[in-house]
């Protein structure tokens, strides 16, 4: 009997074994019942790294561009006409409330006033004894008139060139730094002539525009610190805000009052300006957690009960490249790190918790305006 060469016995071999496997393999992929359900949520549910996270008090910040100015600023002029003979405040010296700061040449006031003050008196003796008469009808009616309108006209002589002769030597309305003299001995001075400028500068006013997107965030009183240029600062708080915007930029004017004790030159330079609003409970999170929601609006997702994926709006606070600051989160929340793009609100998850996140230090946020 002839053998059968042993390449051919293998290769017989081989095509049995391949038909059986087919046949009967993978008993579990034809099975009648279905598999348990409970494994098969298993199998689908997604996984998504979460982390539990505290909210913060947060201390929101606004920062406005705008310049100081003295509390109070005048210029000083003259209302008398008269040449300088005195100058008794030098420039840059400090003054009180009522001290002379000029001297001009009164020439014949003092006489003048001397001659209408002894008019006064003749015309109230006049006007004292028509009234008498007029009681015993031995004068009229209108020269009793005349005679008053007499008394009136002297009185107001008297007053003016009480006021001129008062006007020779100007005072201080406020205390203050008579910051600027720009007259000399001898200089001849004209009515409604400038001749210096009186500042008071302990104390400071700051001023800027607010947006209509940050007015309604401010308020009076609130604390203010005023950084310089040369890298100072001052303290202060929101002295006013305008309740009507400017037409032509849409704008808010707002003054801040700024204590400068030690007298420091400041008026007319531009400073920085940082609002500190109330502090409120936040969440610190990646920007890149923060997604729109089916109306459009900004939200976060993080779990709910059982599992389930929450997408909950938010505010906004502040935000930089590394950071954001939002608000309308629960106090204590799973924030989902890590899936949150592939999973949807309501569905269930498997979540991959990592080390809770240490939120404890108070945050503080800054958002730039311009002025």
């Amino acid at each position: 009997m002839r053998r059968i060469p042993f390449s051919y016995a293998l290769a017989l071999l081989f095509v049995l074994a391949l038909t059986v496997w087919l046949a009967f393999g993978d008993f579990q992929r034809f099975q009648s019942a279905p598999p348990d359900a409970a494994a098969e949520q298993d199998v689908q549910a997604p996984r998504v790294e979460v982390t539990r996270q505290q909210s913060t008090p947060y201390v929101p910040q606004e920062v406005f561009q705008g310049q100081l100015e003295a509390r109070q600023e005048t210029l000083l002029r003259a209302n008398v006409a008269g040449y300088v003979v005195e100058k008794p405040v030098a420039q840059g010296d400090a003054v009180r409330s009522g001290e002379t700061l000029l001297v001009l040449d009164n020439q014949a006031l003092p006489e003048r006033l001397r001659q209408a003050r002894a008019e006064l008196a003749v015309a109230e003796a006049e006007y004292a004894g028509a009234q008498d008469l007029r009681q015993r009808n031995f004068i009229s009616q209108p020269d009793l008139l005349r005679l008053q309108s007499g008394v009136s006209a002297s009185t107001a002589q008297v007053a003016q060139l009480e006021r001129e002769l008062a006007d020779t030597r100007p005072t201080a309305p406020f205390a203050g730094v008579l910051d600027r003299v720009q007259v000399e001995l001898g200089d001849l001075l004209q009515p409604g002539e400038e001749w210096g400028r009186l500042i008071d500068d302990r104390t400071l006013t700051g001023t800027a525009w607010v947006s209509q997107q940050q007015i309604n965030r401010l308020s009076v009183g609130l604390p203010v610190t005023a950084r310089l240029l040369s890298g100072e600062s001052l303290e202060g708080e929101v002295a006013f805000i305008s309740s009507r915007a400017e037409e032509q930029t849409r704008s808010f004017y707002m003054e801040v009052t700024l204590d400068n004790p030690e007298r420091k030159r400041l008026a007319g330079s531009s400073a920085e300006f940082t609002l500190t609003l109330p502090p409120r409970q936040a969440h610190a999170l990646s920007p890149a957690l923060l997604s729109l929601d089916d109306n459009g609006e900004l939200s976060v997702k993080h779990l709910g009960e059982n599992d389930t994926v929450v997408q909950t709006p938010v505010t906004l606070l502040s935000a930089t490249l590394q950071s954001a600051f939002v608000a309308g989160l629960p106090e204590t929340l799973e924030l989902i790190t890590l899936g949150a793009g592939l999973v949807e609100p309501g569905e269930t998850v498997t979540p991959v918790r990592v080390e809770d996140t240490d939120q404890r230090a108070p945050a503080t946020g800054t958002i730039a305006a311009g002025s």
